[in-house]
């Protein structure tokens, strides 16, 4: 069930997707590869994306690699295997090892890019609308928010925080495309109660601030 478009509690209220959207979650992902990966559409590339993430979590983390240590054992091992492959099959006529002499091609980063021009752009925009008080209410989140980010934030590093977030869009597009109406059913509880804890605070203290009065023309003599 979607969440209410207006302050009304009213069951029978009009109602809109969650934050208002009007498109398909995959097409607000930006859709393509990038929507695919992150919808796991295609389930072999996805897993593998997050594994090889998890791994390289865990080496540096965990392990505490150094990255050019890391990078350098592993192009090590790689040129060895190689190395020996090549060199069996021509010893045993066998046939060489095809290796593949690019993975993504230049389209996928390119759409990558568009992608995250696009959506970072609208944060910048929401981000600037908020903070000059066109929403008030969700100025009010946007600073709770913050503050608890920064709680977190003491209590991870920044390569926790990157994997923290990898794991978030992996895991909550996902989830949220599969469960969108129980989602949205129990989003639009918590809007509406957000909604009225602010016209409660704004009646009670907002609308108490003093605004100046403003100076009245004098009349004639």
């Amino acid at each position: 069930m979607p969440i209410y478009s207006s302050d009304s509690d009213n069951e029978t209220t009009p109602r809109t997707k969650l934050f208002g959207r009007q498109r398909p979650i995959r097409s607000v992902l930006g859709g393509g590869q990038v929507a695919g990966v992150l919808l796991w559409e295609n389930k072999k590339v996805s897993a593998a994306l997050s594994f090889g993430m998890t791994i390289l979590w865990f080496l540096f983390e965990v392990a505490e690699y150094n990255f050019v240590t890391l990078f350098s054992h592993i192009s090590i091992t790689a040129m060895l295997i190689v190395f020996i492959w090549c060199t069996s099959a021509e010893f045993f006529n066998w046939n060489p090892p095809a290796i593949p002499r690019s993975i993504l091609d230049k389209s996928t980063f390119h759409e990558f890019a568009l992608t995250f021009h696009e959506r970072f752009n609208q944060a910048l925009s929401s981000f600037v609308d908020i903070a000059c008080g066109k929403q008030p209410a969700l100025f009010f989140v946007a600073i709770f928010c913050l503050y608890i980010l920064s709680v977190i934030g003491n209590y991870f590093t920044f390569l926790n925080f990157l994997y923290l977030c990898f794991v978030c869009l992996q895991t909550l597009p996902f989830l949220y495309n599969k469960y969108e109406d129980e989602v949205e059913r129990y989003a639009g509880k918590l809007t509406r109660e957000v909604k009225k804890m602010y016209r409660r605070f704004d009646s009670n203290v907002l609308n108490k601030i003093p605004r100046g009065v403003p100076v009245k023309e004098k009349k004639g003599r």
